[in-house]
């Protein structure tokens, strides 16, 4: 059992998920707040947090680089 807990916290890359959550929480709340603050259009609001979200998504989907890719890498 707690092999099973290690091999899933080796798959997990932490730094990534953080990455992508703050992403979006600036997507969400920061952009629509600094844009009002600046009088910006609503399109161009709208371009920014798509923008935005399309990094936290490829942020939190990349892959951890396994220890037999690193040693490829040397």
């Amino acid at each position: 059992m707690a092999s099973n807990y290690a091999t899933t916290a080796d798959q997990i890359n932490t730094g990534a998920l953080m990455l992508g959550a703050g992403l979006a929480l600036t997507s969400m709340i920061l952009v629509p707040a600094l844009a009002m603050r600046f009088g910006l259009s609503a399109s161009l609001t709208g371009a920014l947090r798509i923008a935005i979200m399309k990094a936290s998504n490829r942020a939190a989907t990349v892959k951890a680089i396994t220890n037999s890719q690193q040693h490829l890498l040397r």
